[in-house]
């Protein structure tokens, strides 16, 4: 017998002899292990407020509109609110369900407070372009034109004041076309434009 085999012998022989404590220590270290684990506290997380279904531009928020959805601290977006602040504000954009609400999706407040009786309409018109070239205090006519009938426009808001110009990207190809301008009229006026803009191509006339 040459020495590697006894050497090959010997330490199968050890091995053997003390298998049974080399078992309880792996089965200790895994106990241990998951003990471990078990008491590592779980990440916390932040409510935020979110939309609880599809709100679409023009959308006076109420509390059934709302809900309060986990988020990691790392991830809560900049500017959310209260439903406080929420609940009876208006969007200035859609807002897709789970999304979280944040102060440029609602139209402000202090934006009425010059407009009693207003009500703050998100208006979309058909030129994008038209839009960029406004201000907000601006003062625009709104004009529907029928694309498949007559050549002329019907005027369906009267020297509306421009109270906010939300940003939107144009560059998803889920963006809807035109630009978005939030106007102070009566809510008669905004029953008329959204009846309008189903099936009339929207424009705009700046006044000053």
């Amino acid at each position: 017998m040459n020495r590697l085999t006894r050497v090959h012998r010997r330490v199968r022989r050890t091995v053997l002899a003390r298998r049974r404590p080399l078992a309880a220590l792996a089965a200790a270290a895994a106990v241990a292990a998951g003990l471990q684990a078990a008491a590592e506290p779980v990440p916390p997380k932040t409510l935020v407020l979110a939309a609880a279904r599809d709100l679409p531009s023009g959308s006076v928020i109420s509390s059934s509109d709302l809900d309060l959805v986990e988020f990691d601290p790392a991830s809560v977006p900049t500017g959310t609110v209260s439903a406080a602040e929420a609940v009876g504000r208006t969007t200035a954009a859609p807002v897709r369900a789970g999304e979280p609400l944040t102060d440029v999706r609602l139209v402000a407040g202090s934006m009425l407070a010059a407009y009693p009786g207003m009500v703050a309409a998100p208006v979309r018109i058909g030129d994008a372009g038209a839009v960029d070239l406004l201000r907000v205090g601006d003062r625009i006519d709104v004009l529907a034109a029928d694309p498949a009938g007559s050549a002329e426009a019907d005027v369906v808001a009267d020297d509306a004041p421009v109270i906010a110009l939300p940003r939107q990207s144009r560059s998803s190809s889920g963006a809807q076309p035109g630009g978005l301008v939030v106007l102070a009229i009566p809510d008669k006026t905004a029953q008329t434009i959204a009846a309008a803009g189903v099936s009339h191509y929207l424009s705009i006339v700046v006044n000053h």
